[in-house]
């Protein structure tokens, strides 16, 4: 059982609003010299999967392209920045990564000016 120094630190804690807790606690780490996160428990295995959960970096990956190849080419021409040669390379290569480590908005663009282009595009 606590001490009832330390319960009566514990019922003052209570009565705090979220911004004096966090006022104290910043003030602690000052005080003592430690870090709060140093605090943190492992990482369980549920946290895991949900940080794979939060990627931040996406690959577009050209499947197939389709019956409209020559739109594809074009397509991924604009995309890469390649020329004509290096993005038919890419296009008959397929299943080839069109661009790499992109933010999700910008594979899902690719990915819908790929499609809209005729051909099946998966983002990993």
């Amino acid at each position: 059982m606590a001490s009832e120094k330390i319960t009566a630190i514990i019922e003052s804690v209570k009565g705090l609003t979220v911004l004096e807790l966090k006022e104290l606690i910043d003030t602690y780490c000052e005080e003592f010299g430690v870090s709060a996160v140093a605090a943190a428990a492992p990482a369980a295995a549920g946290a895991a999967a949900s940080a794979e959960e939060e990627k931040t970096e996406f690959d577009v990956i050209l499947a197939e392209a389709g019956a409209t190849k020559m739109q594809v080419i074009k397509v991924v021409k604009e995309i890469t920045g390649l020329g004509l040669k290096e993005a038919k390379a890419i296009v008959d290569g397929a299943p080839k990564a069109v661009k790499e480590k992109v933010s999700q908005a910008e594979a899902d663009d690719i990915k819908k000016k790929l499609e809209e282009a005729g051909a099946k595009v998966e983002v990993k």
